[in-house]
């Protein structure tokens, strides 16, 4: 199985309805046996993900059977693809230890990279589950106090690479879900794009963290791929050792390759096993204070970087601040994005069936609005 599920709006008549995508290729999963009617003709994955994990492994199992016989044939850019869940909630992680020392490095020199919480608990913020976009939609740059009475478009614009998971199965307020207890509660994943203007974050985030800096836009993929495809491994070794609610018995980690490209030169890329945290832990953390969650949230990882050079996943990383220009194909230079540049994200997996691929992230910035 490594098929994605989507909300596409193909029909003659405007009306939208689930499909599969393989690859860049999709079918329409209305009238195929196994799929509920009401959940193929819906305009949200919202009734595929109220069908609970095994209404999931039914349908997953149907769909494969389908594919089987009658492999997708419409390409994927002839569809128009919608944004596949409405999030009530979004809550965006910083679980790379890697991207959490580089960042802290280059914004607060001098001090400790990592703050004094960050290996006991999941560090994250509440983000702006509004202005999350599926994937395609322009991205306007903001505009915002980079500086006492400094207005101004952002000059500092940064993407981030994520992978972002949606809740299937509501958590009820005052439930603590164990990290082994994930996969119950957990329906896919999806590429997140969690563009960042950094100029305005670095003026605005001490003490309370990103707001105008982050909450303008929020990219995520139009296809979202079950989590039952996607491979495991053992993860990090986390010293010191996490707080007992926080530990699982399984491998909780996922195993998957993800990159970032800038109008078309690939520069960084970066494996999900090196999060320090997985996504189980960070499920578990956003219940242990009895917050629960709702069907179709959405929670991400943060950026994804990995040790070594050409891991990183920003650009803020990759161009040192500024500091080190990032030469593209063209033989044109950025270290921050500008009008114009296309940014696509992907990512792909490897397993005993020859692995598969998540659905691209892609957005292009336009220009900032006229500042008044």
């Amino acid at each position: 199985m490594r098929h994605a599920y989507g909300i596409v709006g193909d029909d003659p008549t405007g009306a939208p309805h689930l499909a599969a995508r393989v690859d860049d290729r999709a079918v329409d999963l209305r009238g195929v046996p196994g799929v509920p009617d009401h959940v193929a003709r819906a305009t949200t994955l919202d009734p595929l993900l109220a069908l609970g994990r095994h209404g999931w492994d039914d349908v997953h199992g149907a769909v494969h059977e389908h594919l089987a016989h009658q492999p997708p044939a419409v390409p994927v850019d002839r569809l128009a693809v919608e944004l596949p869940v409405v999030p009530g909630d979004y809550v965006d992680f910083y679980a790379s230890e890697h991207h959490a020392t580089n960042l802290g490095r280059i914004l607060r020199p001098g001090e400790e990279p990592l703050p004094a919480a960050w290996r006991h608990l999941p560090i994250g913020y509440h983000g702006r589950a509004g202005s999350i976009v599926v994937s395609g939609t322009p991205i306007t740059r903001p505009v915002g106090l980079v500086g006492p009475g400094a207005r101004r478009p952002s000059e500092r614009l940064d993407l981030e690479l994520e992978l972002g998971f949606v809740v299937g199965t509501a958590v009820p307020m005052g439930q603590v879900v164990a990290p082994d207890d994930a996969d119950d509660h957990v329906f896919g994943v999806v590429l997140v794009n969690d563009w960042s203007a950094r100029d305005i974050q670095s003026f605005e985030y001490r003490p309370l963290g990103p707001f105008a800096g982050k909450s303008f836009a929020t990219s995520i993929a139009g296809w979202v791929t079950p989590l039952a495809a996607l491979p495991r491994c053992a993860g990090v070794v986390q010293d010191p050792p996490p707080d007992p609610v926080l530990r699982a018995e399984g491998d909780g980690a996922l195993d998957l390759e993800l990159a970032w490209s800038l109008n078309g030169t690939p520069i960084g890329r970066a494996g999900t096993r090196h999060l320090w945290w997985t996504f189980a832990q960070m499920l578990c953390h956003l219940t242990a204070n009895g917050a629960g969650l709702r069907r179709g949230d959405l929670f991400a990882s943060g950026t994804v970087s990995g040790p070594d050079p050409g891991q990183e996943g920003s650009l803020i990383e990759a161009a040192r601040a500024g500091e080190q220009p990032i030469t593209l194909a063209d033989g044109s230079t950025r270290t921050w994005l500008e009008d114009g540049d296309v940014v696509e994200l992907t990512g792909c997996w490897r397993s005993a069936d020859g692995g598969g691929s998540l659905a691209p992230v892609t957005g292009t910035i336009v220009p900032a609005p006229e500042v008044r």
